[in-house]
């Protein structure tokens, strides 16, 4: 799906979560009888399959009485998935749940009044007390929380062939960017015809984000979601000029590629980096490839983008009880770990043993109690979907034409339209 296709699906997708608003009855449901519990995800393969089979597992033993029913749709960041589940509401045929990025991505489903207050829920499952106070401010809107996060992502990670790197005379991984755009020259001089892998919109969303924050720091690269950074600025305009630096490296494809694509140009030595977030991790464990190494973007220091999966309850579920149950499980330690071992996340509790998950979980567990946060555009923690939909339209305009002043004007346009108020 190419990137005007995806703008186009986020605005109707919002545009039409808002017409249902007007069509629900603001029921609940659950009292059909069935036993089936629909859980619609876009998890449908590689790491993110593995983990969801973890957390199936789970609630099959917490939740014996019901049965787990598979909704996913394949697509990298649920571009495809949240095309049908727009579909889906706009004709008041919710799933019993589905996954969405905790943060500003819910607010068009919580403004539609789609989605259940689970306030109450929170306290009786003690998940006031096992979730972070930052995280649960997040959540909360309004006084109210409407989802239960089943992990936490870093995504300004960038991922590398070490063959690939080593064949080159690279010998340790670049702390600022100017230290890694001169391995990717070195990289270009030794034969590697696609120094940096990338794919189309969302994950080049995710690219500039991480070269912002690099350019901007931390709190500069937050205000641009709010409308306290100025889109227009100088500082910005030197982020973008290296973003488009970092174009010249990457596949001249990238528009027709999925994240997974991209990383298959990793596995198979024909690239050597990749910045993803920290799913791939697992994906690469679950293909069998180990020979992968990775570290925090260049310049990002001490800064950790978040992200989150999560799940909700939607209005008229027809299994609202089994959907409580499943939701219960995801946010449960035992449900957590099973999850987020298997995913390539960590869990959203602080009650978890960094022991049982594999290394790179425990470098990411340790770096989310330490660093400094930041929320992720492209999955949803800092922008709704309006405001992703437009920055994929201005990034598939920009792929092209390389003009920093209209990226720069397209995003300030989208942000004083989409920004939570």
């Amino acid at each position: 799906m190419r990137f005007s296709r995806r703008a186009a699906v986020a605005v109707v997708g919002a545009a039409a979560l808002f017409a249902t608003a007007a069509c629900g009855n603001g029921n609940s449901g659950g009292g059909s009888g069935s036993k089936n519990v629909e859980v619609f995800t876009w998890w449908a393969d590689g790491g993110e399959k593995a983990g969801l089979d973890g957390l199936v597992n789970q609630f099959k033993s917490a939740c014996s009485n019901y049965e787990f029913q598979n909704g996913a749709i394949a697509g990298g960041a649920g571009s495809n998935a949240k095309q049908v589940l727009a579909s889906r509401l706009q004709q008041n045929d919710p799933p019993d749940t589905f996954q969405a990025h905790a943060g500003a991505e819910l607010s068009d489903y919580i403004n539609a009044g789609q989605v259940e207050d689970l306030s109450s829920e929170y306290q009786d499952w003690g998940l006031k007390d096992a979730f972070p106070k930052g995280l649960i401010d997040n959540l909360t809107v309004d006084g109210k929380i409407y989802s239960v996060p089943a992990n936490i992502h870093r995504a300004n990670v960038v991922w590398s062939n070490k063959s690939v790197v080593s064949k080159a005379g690279i010998t340790s991984d670049p702390k600022t960017l100017d230290e890694f755009i001169a391995d990717l020259d070195k990289l270009k001089s030794k034969g590697v015809a696609t120094p940096l892998a990338l794919g189309k919109d969302w994950t080049q969303l995710m690219l500039l984000e991480s070269v912002l924050i690099t350019d901007l720091g931390p709190e500069k690269f937050s205000g641009l979601w709010t409308g306290s950074t100025d889109w227009k600025g100088a500082d910005v305009t030197k982020g973008v000029e290296d973003f488009k630096k970092l174009l010249s490296y990457s596949n001249k494809d990238r528009d027709t590629f999925d994240w997974t694509d991209a990383e298959k140009l990793v596995m198979d030595g024909k690239a050597a980096y990749q910045l993803m977030g920290d799913w791939e991790a697992a994906d690469l464990d679950a293909k069998g490839f180990k020979d992968y190494g990775y570290f925090p973007f260049p310049g990002n220091g001490n800064t950790f983008q978040w992200l989150a999966d999560s799940f909700v309850l939607p209005k008229n579920a027809k299994n609202a009880d089994g959907t409580k149950c499943w939701l219960k499980t995801v946010g449960s330690a035992e449900g957590q770990k099973a999850f987020n071992t298997k995913k390539g996340s960590i869990p959203a509790r602080t009650d978890a043993n960094p022991a049982d998950y594999p290394q790179y979980q425990q470098t990411a567990i340790a770096a989310w109690k330490s660093a400094t946060q930041v929320p992720s555009c492209a999955h949803g923690a800092a922008c709704s979907q309006g405001m992703q939909g437009a920055a994929a339209s201005a990034l598939g305009k920009f792929s092209s034409d390389q003009n920093a002043a209209q990226l720069q004007n397209a995003m300030a346009a989208g942000i004083a339209q989409f920004a939570k108020k």
